[in-house]
């Protein structure tokens, strides 16, 4: 049996006056060293163990923003075993509840934002935390105080035996078609993934990352955040996204690398420091957590920055692929190569290995990376795992001559239209190049002659001026084959979202599924002519055959 180490006690003697937090938000600026983090972590670890009775394989749950006390809490599970459940903040209180009462979890540690959740939580029968404690100083009077931790000894505990397939945290699954999943992340899992993305990304002591993805995510975890720690590296700790903040990280020239998703970059562009904006002391930015739109990626490439589309999943690591600096802009849209430890194939509906070059198929994945299985729901481990290790993604991707691999969508996203198959990603990114649409989402609906035709629900920039499906999809005639051009357009000021952040295609469908009556249209018409905002369906072009 292979034994997980300290993390932070490694570090500490390993490299103990690298800086490896700096808190921007509380908005000090404090610094913090490996050695000192790994001193106020072990106090953690024995305000769990001696004031809570926390022991190995005991669940703790956090409902909070990021913080450097956030990841004080997921190393001190590293000291004692005990197994991090992170919760996503942009979940419903019965949802919380779902999950809550799955995990059992036997704290409940939050921040202020979320005392309303938490006392509605406090009085669900069948919810069974034993404490409830606070990260900042205003706690409710039945509660903890975290900062407690501050009285208890920074020696290192004694730890028990731990072993590497041991869970550390559970991560959740974006939900998209129910209730989210508790993936499993051992430690054998997120060294893998930290050596895998240290090795392939070429990440190094002096790389310091901007840390505003949210920390219930793989990606606020996992992409620079724990690899990061093994390599000795930084981390600008961030409550959340803030577009201003994070062009004030550009201009100090301090972060190396950066991680964020579509529309975290998308507001940048359209802010006005964008054009004074430099990033040529940076190694490179990674956008992930759905696909960017090629006019989003060549906004960066003119300011001469490597910039370029990642592909992750909470299942297996996240990080996966990479692409090399100077095949970037030869490939665009391409996610590179897998990593060092990470073997990839594309197969057919009937499971069979595509071996010829650009011909579409589910992604597999394998490697030591990917998580055993989902907490308590052994259905969806065999459905998405199978007996030789790989994990069925869902996802559609090619791969080119050179081996590149390139994701198209997700299975379940395809639609057939007069017997060619149509992937909305494609059609999504040529609408994201109008220099107007801020959003874009494409999904299939029956049509009597087609089989299925697209529709597309668009939501523009502030400051467009006044635009008309017929203007859209003329747009579209000229940028894609007739047959992919969506049938109808749908717009909305902004597109639904999932609990993790994606595009929910399920609510999509709810609100701008059902075909509109001509009245329907030809008031949508006359609604848009005048300036008025749409109904929560918003209003369709005509179904042209």
């Amino acid at each position: 049996m292979t034994i997980a180490i300290d993390w932070l006690e490694k570090r500490a003697q390993l490299s103990p006056n690298n800086i490896a937090l700096i808190d921007r938000v509380t908005g000090s600026g404090r610094e913090v060293t490996y050695k000192r983090w790994n001193l106020q972590v072990n106090q953690t670890a024995h305000f769990f163990r001696e004031k809570l009775g926390l022991q190995k394989g005991d669940r703790i749950a956090i409902l909070a923003s990021n913080c450097i006390e956030y990841l004080d809490v997921l190393f001190a599970c590293n000291k004692l075993g005990t197994i991090l459940q992170n919760l996503n903040w942009r979940l419903a209180v019965p949802e919380l509840e779902h999950l809550i009462k799955d995990a059992k979890p036997k704290i409940l540690i939050y921040s202020n934002d979320f005392i309303d959740q938490v006392e509605k939580l406090k009085k669900r029968a069948d919810i069974q935390v034993e404490n409830y404690i606070a990260f900042e100083d205003q706690i409710q009077k039945s509660d903890l105080d975290f900062f407690e931790r501050n009285n208890f000894r920074d020696t290192t505990p004694d730890a028990p035996a731990i072993s590497d397939q041991h869970p550390w945290l559970l991560c959740y699954t974006g939900g998209t078609t129910g209730l989210p999943k508790a993936a499993i992340h051992t430690y054998a899992n997120v060294v893998a993934n930290a050596v895998n993305t240290i090795t392939s990304w070429e990440l190094h002591s002096q790389d310091c990352a901007i840390l505003n993805a949210p920390l219930f995510h793989t990606g606020g975890l996992h992409v620079f955040t724990t690899p990061l720690v093994y390599s000795s590296g930084s981390s600008i700790i961030c409550k959340a996204f803030d577009v201003e903040q994070t062009f004030d990280f550009v201009k100090e020239k301090r972060a190396t690398v950066f991680f964020g998703v579509p529309t975290m970059f998308i507001m940048m562009q359209n802010h006005p420091r964008w054009k004074e904006a430099a990033f040529n002391h940076m190694k490179f930015i990674i956008s992930g957590g759905a696909p960017c739109p090629l006019s989003v990626c060549e906004e960066f490439w003119k300011k001469n920055v490597d910039f370029k589309t990642g592909y992750g999943l909470t299942e297996a690591g996240p990080n996966t692929f990479w692409l090399p600096k100077d095949l970037v802009q030869n490939k665009p849209g391409s996610v590179g190569f897998p990593l060092m430890h990470v073997e990839t194939k594309l197969v057919d509906k009937n499971h069979l290995e595509i071996e010829d070059p650009d011909i579409h198929g589910e992604l597999w994945i394998r490697g030591p990376h990917r998580t055993p299985g989902y907490r308590n729901n052994p259905q969806a481990t065999e459905d998405a795992i199978d007996s030789e290790g790989w994990l069925h993604t869902g996802d559609l991707a090619r791969r080119d001559d050179d081996g590149c691999y390139y994701v198209v969508g997700r299975k379940k996203d395809m639609y057939i239209s007069g017997g060619e198959n149509v992937y909305p990603l494609e059609i999504e990114s040529a609408l994201q190049a109008h220099e107007y649409i801020a959003e874009a989402a494409v999904f299939g609906v029956p049509h009597k002659k087609w089989g299925e035709v697209g529709r597309a629900v668009v939501a523009l920039v502030g400051d467009a001026p006044e635009l008309t499906e017929e203007d859209i999809i003329e747009y579209m005639r000229n940028a894609i084959a007739h047959y992919k051009v969506p049938h109808r357009v749908c717009f909305t000021d902004a597109l639904p979202k999932t609990a993790a952040g994606k595009v929910s295609k399920t609510k999509l469908r709810e609100l701008f599924g059902v075909l509109d009556s001509d009245d329907d249209r030809r008031q949508g018409r006359k609604d848009r002519r005048a300036g008025k905002s749409n109904d929560r369906r918003g209003a369709c072009a005509s179904d042209e055959t």
